[in-house]
């Protein structure tokens, strides 16, 4: 484990940079914005383009990883959202608790992280993991708390959900890479390069932006975020690992990246929903907090026992 520790620490050591630069206001919290901003819709971007369109859909899809994948998450997220409405909570409260306890922070993280650590064919898995986490439970809240706010379902809210889903760059990126790679479309070299030195900027610049963003969260109502930090980090990776070397079965390597990927802390743009929908804001910036802080381990020996 202490090789592997070892191995994470840079990526850590990035979000602490970001966090210390945020919280002297060295960085402020417009300046973390923009880079968050620059990160998502271009540097991101273009490194999963340019990994998608070297990939065939076979590549990316695994029925059996993305089943294993599916029931780990969709059962974690259930068990959040029992304990949430035993708690009396509203629905709109249950869904983003049970999004902090089911969503990791594939895209900032996982991807320029994982891919390293693991190797470059752990890029496929990721991708399947990513598109699953926007497509069916980033769909799954707006659903639900549109839905309990209208009273009722509505084309509307479909609507809503499809608009989102289109203007996601990251979905964006990953499609028309797979349609490059689809119709075995050249990319010209200059343009390769172009996009290569593009994404070599997601991994430093998200990791510091996930630092940056870290330091105007605040950690209150410490109880409810620990739970959920330790549905996050514990649960859910035993969860996925149960689908996907028992219920499940796949390819051993396949099934090491998607239990890795789920012992991911949780995914920043929780957050960026529960301040839109005005759903809950401290209570996922405490998880968010949290989670992270305790990730430094937590992943680090996810990783050493999905290896062995």
């Amino acid at each position: 484990m202490l090789e592997i520790f070892l191995k994470t620490l840079p990526f850590f050591a990035l979000i602490g940079l970001g966090y210390g630069a945020g919280r002297t206001r060295f960085f402020s919290e417009e300046a973390t914005a923009y880079l968050t901003k620059f990160v998502f819709y271009f540097a991101l971007s273009a490194m999963l383009f340019r990994f998608s369109a070297n990939l065939s859909i076979a590549d990316i899809f695994d029925a059996r990883l993305a089943a294993a994948y599916l029931w780990g998450t969709a059962f974690v997220y259930g068990i959040a959202l029992g304990v949430a409405y035993w708690r009396n909570q509203s629905t709109e409260v249950a869904a983003i608790e049970a999004q902090c306890a089911a969503i990791g922070n594939t895209g900032f993280l996982g991807v320029p992280m994982l891919a390293l650590l693991l190797g470059q064919a752990a890029v496929g898995p990721i991708i399947l993991i990513l598109a699953i986490d926007l497509i069916v439970f980033s769909s799954l809240l707006v659903i639900l708390v549109t839905g309990s706010r209208d009273g009722r379902m509505s084309a509307a809210v479909l609507g809503t959900v499809g608009m989102g889903l289109l203007k996601n760059p990251m979905i964006v990126s990953i499609v028309l890479g797979l349609a490059v790679s689809g119709l075995a479309l050249p990319v010209p070299g200059p343009v390769n390069e172009f996009l290569s030195i593009l994404g070599d900027a997601a991994t430093p610049g998200a990791l510091f932006a996930i630092g940056a963003s870290l330091a105007s969260k605040s950690a209150e109502r410490l109880t409810i975020a620990g739970w959920l930090s330790f549905c996050k980090l514990v649960l859910h990776p035993a969860l996925v690992a149960a689908g996907a070397y028992v219920f499940f079965p796949t390819d051993p390597y396949k099934a090491a990246v998607a239990v890795s990927a789920a012992a991911l802390p949780v995914a920043g743009n929780v957050f960026i929903l529960a301040q839109h929908y005005g759903i809950a804001p401290q209570r996922v910036s405490a998880s968010i907090l949290i989670s992270t802080a305790l990730s430094i381990l937590t992943v680090s020996a996810v990783i050493a026992l999905v290896q062995v």
